[in-house]
C-alpha cells in the first residue's frame, strides 16, 4: 500500500509536456505563399481602424491547403499587382514598338526583329518582377511545380520552337514581310502569296484571292521554300503560244514581241524574248518570256493581257491560231470493198427502198 502512492503522483507530471506540445501545434500559424500580402496588411491596418477591420474581415475568409493559407485579401492583392504589372508591360511594349518604327536606319525586317526581342525581354522582366514584388515562395509550390513545369514544357515545345524559328528567319532575312512565296493548298495545288506578318507561332501568307494561309515558322525554316523576291523582285514569266505551220514565223515572232511590250507591267529591261519550243501535232509552239517586278499584283493578269493583244495582232496579219484536228485515211482492201458493196445492197433492197 505504501509503494503504490509514488506511482499515482507521477502520472500527471508525464502528461503535461504532451498537452503543451499539442496546444503549440494547434496555435502554429499557417504560412501564406505570398509574402508581400503580410507587409501590405500590416501597413494598411495601421493607418485606419475602419480599413483595418475591413482587411481583417477579408483575411478571415481563407482556404487552407496543408501548410499554406490563401485568404480573400491575398487574392485581391495578387490580382491588383498582376493587373498593374501586365498593364505596365503592355504599355512599355507598345511604346517601344512606336520608338523602333521611328528608326529610319532599320528596314522593316530589322525593325520587326528588334520589336520581337524587346517584347520578349519586357515580358520576361515583368514575370520576374511580379514574382519579386509578390514575394511568392516558390518552394511552397515544389510539390506539384515539377510535374506542372514538365507538362508545360511538352505542351509548349512546338510554340517555343516556332518562336525561335521566327527569330532565326528574321535574323538571316530569308523570309521577311512583303516577300512573295509559293504555297500549296490542301489539295496540293500550288499558288503564290505575299507574306503579311511573321507572328510568334506562324507566318501569315495572303494569296491573290484573299485566302490567308498560316504556315508554322518551323515549316518555312526546315522545308524548301520558293521565294520569288528573296534577292530581287524581278520575276520572269512564260506565255505559251502556237501558230499554224503555214504562218510566217518571223512575222509571228515580231507580233509576239509587240504584244509583250504593249503590256504596262512588262519590263523594258530586260526585254521580252520569244523562243520556239517545239513542233507540235497541229502547230508550231512558241514561248514568250517577259519580266515583271511586282509579282504581288498577280501573274495571270499579265499573261491574259499579252494573249489578248496578240490575238488581235494575229487576226490583223492573217496568221492562223490552229486547233487540234485529225485527218483519217482508209486504206483500200478486198474485205473493205465487199463490205461497202453489202452496205450498198442493203440500202437498195431495204424496206424503205424505192421500187
Amino acid at each position: 500500500m505504501q509503494g503504490a502512492l509514488p506511482t499515482s503522483t507521477e502520472t500527471p507530471q508525464a502528461e503535461e509536456p504532451v498537452e503543451q506540445a499539442w496546444s503549440l501545434a494547434e496555435d502554429a500559424p499557417e504560412e501564406s505563399p505570398v509574402a508581400a500580402t503580410e507587409g501590405i496588411r500590416e501597413a494598411v491596418s495601421g493607418q485606419n481602424e475602419t480599413v483595418g477591420s475591413v482587411v481583417d474581415t477579408l483575411d478571415a475568409v481563407a482556404l487552407s491547403l496543408g501548410d499554406m493559407r490563401i485568404s480573400l485579401f491575398d487574392v485581391l492583392i495578387v490580382s491588383v499587382i498582376l493587373f498593374v504589372i501586365l498593364f505596365v508591360a503592355w504599355f512599355v511594349s507598345k511604346l517601344t514598338r512606336k520608338l523602333v518604327r521611328r528608326m529610319t536606319k532599320l528596314d522593316n525586317t530589322q525593325q520587326l526583329l528588334v520589336e520581337k526581342l524587346i517584347t520578349i525581354i519586357i515580358w520576361a522582366s515583368a514575370f520576374f518582377l511580379g514574382i519579386d514584388l509578390l514575394g511568392i515562395d516558390l518552394t511552397a509550390l515544389a510539390v506539384f511545380s515539377g510535374a506542372f513545369g514538365l507538362a508545360i514544357g511538352f505542351g509548349l515545345q512546338k510554340t517555343f520552337g516556332n518562336l525561335i524559328a521566327g527569330i532565326i528567319l528574321l535574323m538571316d532575312r530569308s523570309i521577311k514581310p512583303g516577300d512573295v512565296i509559293a504555297v500549296a493548298d490542301t489539295t496540293g495545288k500550288e499558288t503564290f502569296g505575299q507574306i503579311r506578318k511573321i507572328g510568334i507561332r506562324a507566318v501569315s501568307v495572303t494569296t491573290r484571292d484573299q485566302r490567308e494561309y498560316l504556315i508554322p515558322n518551323e515549316n518555312l525554316m526546315i522545308n524548301q521554300v520558293e521565294n520569288w523576291s528573296y534577292s530581287s523582285k524581278n520575276v520572269r514569266m512564260q506565255v505559251p503560244v502556237g501558230v499554224s505551220y503555214e504562218a510566217d514565223m518571223n512575222l509571228a515572232e515580231e507580233l509576239m514581241l509587240e504584244a509583250a511590250k504593249s503590256c504596262d507591267r512588262v519590263l523594258k529591261v530586260p526585254p521580252p524574248t520569244v523562243w520556239m519550243s517545239e513542233y507540235g501535232d497541229s502547230s508550231v509552239n512558241f514561248t514568250i518570256h517577259c519580266w515583271i517586278q511586282d509579282p504581288e499584283d498577280g501573274v495571270g493578269n499579265v499573261r491574259s493581257a499579252v494573249l489578248k493583244k496578240l490575238w488581235w495582232l494575229l487576226k490583223e496579219n492573217d496568221i492562223e491560231i490552229p486547233f487540234p484536228q485529225r485527218d483519217l485515211h482508209i486504206r483500200s482492201s478486198d474485205q473493205m470493198d465487199r463490205l461497202l458493196e453489202m452496205m450498198g445492197d442493203d440500202r437498195r433492197h431495204g424496206p424503205n427502198a424505192k421500187e
